[in-house]
């Protein structure tokens, strides 16, 4: 397939196939119309409607005061320019945790502003809205290891799962969020090794990695970092694809080729 001139609209069908066939999805954080049509030249598949605009747009310290009216207006201005990517969008915090009936009624909005999918962080804990969601016609896309939204309560950004108990707890929430109908699961900041066991004992959900080793079925950076412009401390897991290249279309062409290849992440971007 040439996915740069693919045209065809990607769908959670095509995104199970990429997974069944072990064709990596590369995906990226997208905030606004002409981005979301730049990554779509590029051959992204899917455009991630992140809650770290709250860091990358509007400087704050954490994404913890980015607002559902917020995240609505930045999933309408993607979905204006993307016509052929996957569209999700996070849920903010406040606006999943209370219930399940909460939850949908903030995931009715993300939809109706053009998400195809909703991802909201937590363990097994939320497999209970998962399985809500699903049931009433939502993709989900869960969201374990380091949970940005938990900031305060983890002590800061650090890797999840180093000891026993955590990697058992993790694999427990991947299985408890697959079985609760979760399509997609993005895996942040856990040991490598961790991550491709629970990318392996998974049969149905996509795992996406963030920090979390090559083994996934695929990966997601946010843009600023891909693009080395964010000002603020560089993860680990980062790789700045503007480095040896001319222009910003480049750099995002040579992020889709390495996700596609398994060239990135690298050793030295992983824990």
């Amino acid at each position: 397939m040439n996915y740069l001139q693919d045209t065809k609209p990607m769908t959670l069908v095509e995104l199970g196939k990429m997974r069944a066939e072990g064709r990596r999805i590369a995906t990226l954080t997208c905030y606004d119309a002409s981005f979301a049509a730049l990554f779509e030249r590029c051959g992204m598949d899917a455009l991630l409607v992140g809650d770290s605009l709250g860091n990358t747009i509007q400087g704050q310290k954490s994404t913890l005061s980015v607002t559902l009216e917020q995240m609505v207006y930045h999933t309408e201005c993607v979905c204006r320019g993307a016509k052929r990517a996957f569209i999700l969008s996070d849920m903010p915090f406040g606006s999943y945790q209370e219930s399940p009936a909460q939850a949908m009624r903030s995931a009715a909005r993300l939809m109706a502003a053009g998400a195809q999918m909703v991802k909201f962080e937590g363990g097994a804990f939320m497999a209970e809205t998962v399985r809500f969601l699903v049931e009433r016609g939502v993709p989900v896309c869960a969201h374990i290891g380091l949970t940005p939204q938990s900031v305060h309560q983890l002590g800061g950004y650090r890797v999840q799962g180093r000891s026993d108990a955590e990697a058992a707890r993790l694999k427990a929430d991947g299985l408890a969020l697959e079985q609760a109908g979760a399509a997609m699961i993005v895996l942040e900041m856990v040991p490598a090794a961790l991550a491709g066991e629970i990318t392996a004992a998974t049969t149905t959900m996509a795992t996406i990695g963030i920090g979390a080793g090559s083994e996934c079925h695929g990966q997601v950076l946010v843009m600023h970092d891909m693009l080395g412009v964010f000002p603020g401390k560089t993860a680990r897991f980062v790789r700045n694809f503007m480095q040896g290249g001319a222009t910003i279309e480049g750099a995002i062409t040579a992020y889709v080729a390495a996700v596609r290849d398994g060239s990135f992440p690298a050793p030295e971007h992983c824990y």
